[in-house]
């Protein structure tokens, strides 16, 4: 696929991650009741062009900063799918000139941002999100200071190298923020390649 971004490893978690949407996941039962979920870094778009595939009634609403909307697009454009939006920017730390939401969805962005972003990012969704409402939280964690693997170790140090304020973040830490921003826990799944997908519940 010519100009179309590419992650292998979005491509092998993507059925994992749908068998926990679907369970949360429902159709509803007016016609006239709109669903949307936004997605906070939509990356290469496969995500997006993947799971709204799955959902069609779903409202999949891209994000990502500027220089990704390119590789967005043209998934989008691949997927011929019309319950998919276009990207908006977006950036934890700005202000959001956003509606409610009923579900946020993000993989693999906590261990890129900083824990101020990070802080952000929860209380975007608590103000963002609608009351009951659902976010999904993608990525690698440790556990009680521990990494869960040392492929995760590495990954760790790398990315740490790279930029000083990335970092695997703390599931006790992660957990913490979401309960003081009004986002309880209510299911942590385990998934391949030492990963985890957090919900969360308004």
């Amino acid at each position: 696929m010519t100009n179309h971004p590419f992650s292998q490893a979005c491509l092998n978690n993507a059925p994992f991650i749908l068998d926990v949407l679907k369970k949360y996941l429902s159709e509803p039962t007016s016609e006239n009741h709109t669903i949307q979920m936004l997605e906070i870094g939509s990356g290469t778009g496969q995500h997006a062009s993947y799971f709204s595939s799955e959902f069609p009634w779903l409202k999949w609403q891209t994000s990502d900063l500027p220089e990704n909307h390119d590789g967005i697009r043209n998934w989008i454009e691949y997927s011929q799918q019309n319950n998919i939006y276009q990207p908006i920017v977006l950036d934890v730390q700005d202000i959001w000139n956003l509606g409610s939401y009923d579900f946020f969805y993000s993989s693999n962005t906590a261990h890129i941002m900083s824990w101020r972003e990070v802080e952000c990012f929860f209380e975007k969704a608590r103000v963002h999100l609608k009351a009951g409402g659902l976010f999904f939280l993608y990525g690698p964690f440790k556990y009680n200071g521990a990494f869960t693997s040392e492929s995760n170790a590495a990954f760790d140090k790398k990315i740490k190298s790279d930029v000083s304020h990335r970092g695997i973040r703390d599931f006790e830490s992660i957990r913490q923020l979401a309960e003081k921003s009004q986002l309880p826990l209510i299911e942590d799944c385990e998934m391949p390649a030492n990963n985890r997908l957090l919900v969360f519940e308004k």
